[in-house]
């Protein structure tokens, strides 16, 4: 396989600040160091033919068909007290002060090593509950985030990635209308993407435009002696085994909440929305857990120190005559990609530091892996394919699903080589909706021989590791522009612009010249919102862990079609929605050539909401 060079002054810089190792007289020289070096070191963690995996990791990257996830990329092979984990979720937060503080501190730990963290504050007292215990008054849960924000900034103020977290809060805390609008202000908890927790019963109450309790555990609020004459619910409450008894504190229109939360997405971009009744229905390991947060991005929904390393596969370099009548994706090539990609993300479990013993149990017991692709906007214009069509739809679908089942087989065939993940229990495992889904022939397999790994798919940003790969398109995105500006910051904190052309630009023009471009050479601010979520609808079925993606919505756009948008979301069966809508509070470090004064941006790790 050809050692493929970085072409762009973007892809030097980022693989310089991101990605290169310097130590003393010890550092890659060139990106192809880089590769041999994780390549390296992961097949080290096999027992067996480590010099047969190596070429074959070393195949994989060099090529740039395969990106794993920046911790590994930055960290493997190093020597380093890093983790190779992009994602954590972190334990549940007691409401007292040392449990804050003691789950502040473990946010801090593992953040220092690289990884970016998710939190549910749903456990802290809403404002004015008293703190029975020292006869105090709880100040709430978004009081207690700003200091995580302030930790954040002061590790990370100075490193080249931003300081990266994700906050999430029940649909009937009763503070939620204060979490809502917590990022209103510029500078406020910019640290901080946040997410409201969505449930079933919130969406039918705003359908029949019923009431809406707001409540929190009695145990919560000193027991019974706090009852009041209140009525008290069960609910299903983070921190708790089952249901819980719980104080009805107010009462509010649903329709009015969810408008209030349409309008804050609307006006800033937050917060996001993760339908939680749906992801847990949906959890291959639900047998024996509750998710009620994700890592920073959202396409890695955990437990309680929940941990999930990622990789993308990058579609162009599986295209086959572009740009001509005879353009195709080789799905045979991708699949044997997918095999290797799964192995080689199963070994970086093995070979990770953790910052807590916690995350090591959780990663090792689950082995969950999150194998996704990059470069989709860009593979569609090489097959002459438009983003928002019926026919781009279909092609990303059946990509997604020969990734998917190609990640199952090859989990299967590891299961039967190195043994399931500990925390398999085959009965239980097979019941699961995702896992029911799948061809006969996989759940044949995991019968008879398990799965290596609980999760195997997820669709992340996978915006700096597209940079690096000589600036492709991200994720599942849509072109943000063929020219542009971006904003980065460097080892010194210091932000600088760089113009970049997308590779699918040069690559038409190395071949045409200045021809015009076809009308499937379309920018994201060209497609109608419907047409991203549509997009992210048909890729959901084959992830089992779940999708990063940003709808963008123009400034113009009419607040009555958007708030249809998570609706539709919903009904779709999607298991989250996150837009973005141009505004001047979150900025942008993305800009159109002729827009230097204006504010535009794209999703989530590229404008209002931070990356990991």
């Amino acid at each position: 396989m050809p050692n493929l060079p970085l072409e762009t002054e973007i892809s030097q810089w980022v693989w310089d600040n991101h990605y290169r190792y310097r130590l003393g007289d010890k550092q890659d020289l060139s990106i192809g160091d880089s590769w041999r070096r994780v390549a390296h070191a992961v097949a080290g963690v096999e027992t067996e033919k480590q010099v047969l995996w190596e070429q074959r990791f070393l195949d994989l990257l060099d090529d740039f068909q395969f990106l794993p996830g920046g911790r590994i990329l930055a960290g493997a092979g190093t020597g380093l007290d890093v983790t190779l984990f992009n994602c954590f979720v972190m334990g549940t937060i007691e409401d007292s002060m040392e449990g804050i503080f003691e789950a502040l501190k473990e946010g801090a730990l593992t953040m220092q090593q690289g990884g970016g963290v998710g939190y549910d504050f749903s456990t802290l007292r809403p404002v004015g509950a008293h703190a029975w215990r020292v006869g105090a008054v709880a100040s709430g849960p978004v009081s207690f985030m700003r200091i995580w924000d302030s930790v954040c900034q002061t590790l990370l103020s100075t490193a080249p990635r931003r300081g990266a977290m994700m906050a999430t809060l029940r649909c009937d805390h009763p503070d939620i209308e204060d979490f809502i609008s917590a990022k209103q202000q510029s500078g406020e908890l910019r640290n901080f993407n946040l997410s409201v927790l969505v449930t079933d019963a919130f969406m039918q109450a705003v359908e029949s435009d019923a009431s809406w309790q707001l409540v929190f555990p009695i145990d919560g609020l000193g027991g019974s002696t706090h009852r009041e004459g209140r009525e008290v619910v069960k609910r299903q409450w983070s921190g708790y085994e089952g249901e819980v008894d719980c104080l009805v504190l107010r009462e509010v229109r649903a329709r009015e909440l969810w408008e209030k939360l349409m309008r804050a997405s609307y006006d800033h971009a937050e917060p996001g929305v993760l339908f939680i009744d749906r992801i847990n229905r949906e959890n291959n390991l639900g047998y024996r857990e509750t998710i009620s947060a994700t890592n920073p991005c959202g396409e890695i929904p955990l437990p309680q120190y929940g941990a999930c390393n990622l990789g993308s596969l990058n579609l162009t370099r599986f295209v086959r005559d572009p740009f001509t009548r005879q353009a195709s994706l080789d799905l045979a090539a991708l699949d044997r990609a997918a095999g290797t990609a799964v192995r080689l993300l199963d070994d970086v479990i093995d070979l990770s530091r953790y910052p807590l013993p916690q995350q090591a149990e959780q990663a090792r017991g689950s082995r969950r892996i999150g194998l996704g692709l990059t470069g989709l906007a860009d593979a569609l214009i090489m097959l002459g394919l438009h983003y928002g069509s019926e026919a781009a739809r279909q092609f990303a679908a059946q990509t997604m699903q020969t990734l998917c089942h190609a990640a199952y087989r090859s989990s299967i065939e590891l299961a039967e080589e190195k043994g399931a993940y500990p925390f398999f229990d085959r009965e239980s495992c097979l019941q699961r909706p995702f896992i029911r889904r799948l061809p006969e022939d996989i759940r044949t397999g995991i019968a008879e021989h398990g799965l290596r790994n609980s999760h195997l798919t997820a669709i992340a940003p996978a915006g700096t590791i597209s940079l690096l790969a000589n600036n492709v398109s991200s994720g599942i995105e849509p072109v943000f522009d063929f020219e542009y500006r971006r904003r980065v910051s460097g080892l010194d904190g210091k932000p600088a612009w760089y113009e970049l052309d997308d590779l699918v630009l040069l690559q038409w023009r190395e071949r045409f010249g200045d021809q015009p471009l076809p009308d499937y050479f379309v920018t994201a601010r060209q497609l109608d919102p419907q047409q991203h979520l549509v997009m992210q609808a048909v890729l959901q079925g084959f992830v089992d862990n779940a999708i990063s993606k940003t709808i963008n919505v123009p400034r113009e756009y009419e607040f009555a079609a958007y708030r249809s948008i998570f609706t539709q979301a919903y009904k779709l069966g999607l298991k989250g929605c996150t837009t973005f809508r141009p505004n001047p509070v979150t900025g942008a470090v993305l800009q159109g050539v002729e827009e230097e004064s204006k504010t535009s941006g794209t999703r989530c790790c590229d404008a209002g909401r931070v990356d990991e």
